[in-house]
């Protein structure tokens, strides 16, 4: 058994040093470290946002084909590994539904979300607050209602219909409540509103 195999929780640095070896020497064996940790929860991630099992398995690929072509983009004391590849798949997705027929299939709220252009973590969606320290403070000083909401949409990887349905609340209500307080989160976190 390999010593990976017997590692069996992986931490931010020993990812944000594999990404590094990627980015410095083209290192096959950690981006297939890499690939092989973080493409089925890629895949699973992407699942659950209503995506059919064939067009997630693309989109895992060339989530993990732009990891490797812009490993160097990547800083680990701006993001953690994860966040930044769950980031990228978000964003395949966000683009995929705006040249297909199923755009309107996306939240509403999608103009919220900054395009990942140049392959960096922005720091306007969600994942980008995943790694401050204050996230769950600022969910903390939402109102109860919004608080809840925003945990089941961005932090349980819930859609709208689900969080709808599961409350019983209708699906206009969640989407604007979302928006609400999303705005009031980045506020919080000392984005812009």
């Amino acid at each position: 058994m390999s010593k990976f195999l017997a590692d069996p929780a992986p931490d931010a640095a020993f990812w944000s040093e594999q990404m590094t070896r990627v980015a410095a020497d083209a290192d096959v064996d950690c981006f297939m470290r890499i690939y092989d940790h973080f493409a089925p929860r890629l895949k699973r991630y992407l699942l659950g946002q209503g995506i059919a099992p064939a067009q997630a398995e693309d989109l895992v690929q060339e989530a993990m084909l732009r990891l490797w072509r812009r490993a160097r983009s990547f800083d680990g004391s701006r993001a953690s590994l994860g966040t930044w590849l769950f980031r990228i798949a978000r964003n395949l997705h966000i683009d995929s539904l705006r040249r297909g027929a199923s755009a309107t299939a996306w939240p509403d709220d999608v103009e919220l979300l900054q395009d990942d252009e140049d392959g960096e973590l922005g720091t306007s969606g969600p994942e980008a607050f995943t790694d401050h320290v204050g996230l769950g403070r600022a969910i903390d000083a939402l109102p109860v209602a919004q608080a809840r909401l925003i945990r089941m949409s961005y932090l349980e990887s819930k859609s709208h219909s689900e969080i709808s349905n599961e409350l019983g609340m209708p699906l206009g209500s969640v989407k604007s409540t979302l928006r609400r307080a999303f705005a009031k989160l980045r506020r919080g976190l000392g984005g812009e509103a």
